[in-house]
Formats: structure tokens, C-alpha cells, sequence
């Protein structure tokens, strides 16, 4: 537990990029436009990838990373691409933990596994979210509001021609496919959504709860789960899933009134395995502040018809115009609005685009360079509390 503590501190004041690989080079890759961050393009193992932030909450919740070359802590012959979007509510504290751990543990199941596999993906969940409970136990009389934060936690894994999504929550990852007979290029989900707003995701979890009539209530034209969070899949939240957590000196606010046998929530993944094709373009990787404003197809027609060199930053900025436009204000008066503030008008919001190159998946992958790098960069204000109490601005909540 002390180590697990030590980790999470180490964590708040800068980490080391995982595998012990400098983080200087991807330290100055992204560059920086008020409250986006962007990294326009970049090789990766497979492909080539585009990447993008933008801020609107106080303190940044989403946290995202890409990761590629050697995908095993021993095996340097295991090589390919790691891609995670984890989109935080009630404070970024999980969000942060799962961009400083995740990767390292999937690298070292996969050591113990010797391969890559939805088994490894699994683990490595799993490792990821008993870790933070640790933290959560440790830090529970000093910070008792850390058991109500929590994160989404979209993750992509490309290796040896097959991809791998897996996913926690509301974030989504599309596949753009070539239609051969036509020449467009189609909108394929592969991530499973685990919100409440969804008919099946409701019944799944009153069929897990069924002496619970209140387990999922419609709140404010919302349907959230207990009447507080519209997501049933997550890492952190504790105080959904372990009673000890659920009571003081937690704020009443986010108490379930009495105590509870089974978790309201999971922590268990859904894994779609998908043997890459050659129509297969492009996959987008997003957390849900692109989504509520951007259908699957529509992302992926402009991918399709806009230069690979900077399309995520090309579609923050159409996900921001839509934004502006349901407020009847202007796009430049958008920009104008500080964090905080700008939460109002939408959410955080990252994209992740990796283009497969079947070249570059049959030839030596360690011709291409290393790649290292974390979506954002911004500093956290010296006046602000390190753990915040969540609110229902966050779409999450």
C-alpha cells in the first residue's frame, strides 16, 4: 500500500514516462494555443497518429497518452502502438493515475504473458484500479473526497495486425472503413458505451440489482445511477463500489443512503478484438466532449477528406464551432472564454487519430523511433486544491 501512495505522490509532481524512457523529446513535441494542445503529427509503429486538447474545465480532467514501440517490459520483438483517453469527473486525480500506471502494467502482463491479448488489457484494468483503491484506502482520512473521483478509460492497443479496444465508461473509439464498390469511407464503432442514458445499460444493471428499485432514477430528464452519475463503468469512484468508503467523513453530497452488498459500479473492461483489414483507414479515439457534438460519420468524413497533419485539432475546433453555435455566439467568442468558465459551453475534449500503414505493420517496427507522449501540458494554478469536489457540470455526473 505505502508504494502504491509513494507512486500516486510521485505522480502529482511530474513522473517518469513509463519504462523509464525520457520524456524530454515529447515534453517539447506538443505545442500549446491558450487552453488547446496539440501534437499535429507523429510516426508510430503502425501508422501515423494526429492528437489534440482542449481544456474547459478549471483543472484539466481529461488525460490522454500515446505509446509506441517495444509493448512488453522484456520482449523488445513485441512492438506496436498504445493509445488511452481517460476522461476524469469530480477532480483529474484518476484520470492522472491511469496515464501514470496503465501503460506499465499492460507492458508487464504482457511480459508474463509473452504476447499481447484481451487477457493482458484485462490485467492490466484491473491492476490499474486495485492500485488506486490503495490510494483511495491511504489517503482516506486526509482526502476523503478522492473516493468520489473517478474516470472513464478508453484504451487502444495496435499489435501485430490486430487492434484492441477496450473501454471503460462513455468515451468512443470509430473505425474508418473503405467501402470498396462506392469509394466512401464508413463510420465502425468498435467501443461499447457503459451510460446510463442507454435502454440496455439501464437493464443490465437493474438485472445486477434486483432488490434495488432506486438503482438507476432519472434525475433532471437524466437517468444516473443512485441518482448521481450517468456512467455504470469506471476506474476510481470507490465510493460506488465499496461500501467502507460510502459514509463519513465523506460530503453527504455523494453518500448512498444506506449501505450496499455489490458494487454500483464496474471496473471490468469491454475488449473488442479486431483483425486489422486493408480498407481499414483510420480509427478516432475521443472522449465523450467530441461525441456530444459530432456524429461517428461525421468525424469520419472530415478525417477522410482533410490532410493527416493536424485533423485532430481540426476536429476539436469543429466539435468547439457546433458548441458556439447551440449557444448562438461565435466561435472567436468561444475561444475568448476562460477555463472554468468555458465548462458551460462544453466539455474537455481529446482526439486521438492513428492512421494504419500496412506497410509499416510488415517491415522492421524498429525502424521507426520511440514514440512517448501525454495529451496537454497544462500547469495546475498554485492557489487551486490539488483534489476538487465534483459538480454536476461534469456530463459524467
Amino acid at each position: 500500500m505505502l508504494s502504491a501512495v509513494m507512486d500516486y505522490l510521485r505522480s502529482c509532481w511530474g513522473p517518469a514516462s513509463p519504462a523509464g524512457r525520457s520524456r524530454r523529446g515529447s515534453d517539447a513535441a506538443g505545442r500549446q494555443d491558450g487552453l488547446l494542445w496539440y501534437k499535429d503529427g507523429g510516426q508510430v509503429v503502425n501508422g501515423e497518429f494526429s492528437m489534440a486538447v482542449v481544456q474547459a474545465n478549471n483543472l484539466l480532467e481529461d488525460h490522454s497518452q500515446v505509446e509506441s514501440g517495444p509493448l512488453s517490459a522484456t520482449d523488445p520483438s513485441l512492438q506496436g502502438t498504445f493509445v488511452g483517453v481517460y476522461d476524469g469527473h469530480g477532480g483529474p486525480e484518476t484520470a492522472r493515475y491511469i496515464n501514470d500506471h496503465l501503460f506499465n502494467h499492460l507492458r508487464r502482463f504482457a511480459a508474463e504473458h509473452k504476447c499481447m491479448s484481451a487477457d493482458v488489457i484485462r490485467k492490466a484494468f484491473q491492476a490499474t484500479e486495485e492500485g488506486f483503491i490503495s490510494v483511495v484506502s491511504s489517503q482516506w482520512s486526509l482526502k476523503p473526497q478522492l473516493a468520489a473521483v473517478g474516470s472513464c478509460c478508453l484504451v487502444g492497443v495496435v499489435c501485430s495486425g490486430t487492434l484492441y479496444v477496450a473501454n471503460l465508461g462513455d468515451s468512443r473509439a470509430v473505425l474508418g472503413r473503405l467501402v470498396k464498390g462506392t469509394g466512401e469511407v464508413l463510420a465502425m464503432q468498435l467501443s461499447a458505451e457503459h451510460n446510463a442514458s442507454y435502454e440496455e445499460v439501464r437493464r443490465e444493471l437493474q438485472a445486477s440489482h434486483p432488490d434495488d428499485p432506486h438503482v438507476v432514477v432519472l434525475k433532471h430528464n437524466v437517468w444516473r445511477v443512485k441518482g448521481i452519475i450517468q456512467i455504470t463503468r469506471s476506474i476510481g469512484d470507490v465510493y460506488l463500489k465499496k461500501p467502507e468508503f460510502n459514509r463519513d467523513p465523506l460530503h453527504s453530497k455523494f453518500r448512498v443512503q444506506g449501505s450496499f452488498r455489490k458494487p454500483f459500479l464496474s471496473s471490468d473492461p469491454a475488449i473488442t478484438v479486431h483483425q486489422i483489414q486493408p480498407t481499414d483507414r483510420f480509427i478516432i479515439f475521443a472522449s465523450d466532449g467530441l461525441w456530444e457534438h459530432l456524429s461517428n460519420q461525421e468525424a469520419v468524413d472530415m478525417v477522410q477528406s482533410s490532410p493527416r497533419n493536424g485533423i485532430a485539432r481540426r476536429l476539436v475546433k469543429a466539435a468547439m464551432q457546433e458548441a458556439a453555435k447551440k449557444r448562438e455566439m461565435r466561435y472567436s467568442d468561444l475561444k475568448k472564454i476562460d477555463r472554468g468558465v468555458r465548462r458551460h459551453f462544453h466539455d474537455d475534449i481529446t482526439v486521438i487519430v492513428v492512421f494504419f500503414d500496412l506497410n509499416a505493420m510488415t517491415t522492421a517496427a524498429w525502424s521507426r523511433p520511440s514514440v512517448s507522449l501525454r495529451g496537454g501540458g497544462f500547469p495546475i494554478p498554485s492557489n487551486t486544491l490539488m483534489f476538487s469536489v465534483p459538480t454536476e457540470l461534469n456530463s459524467s455526473y
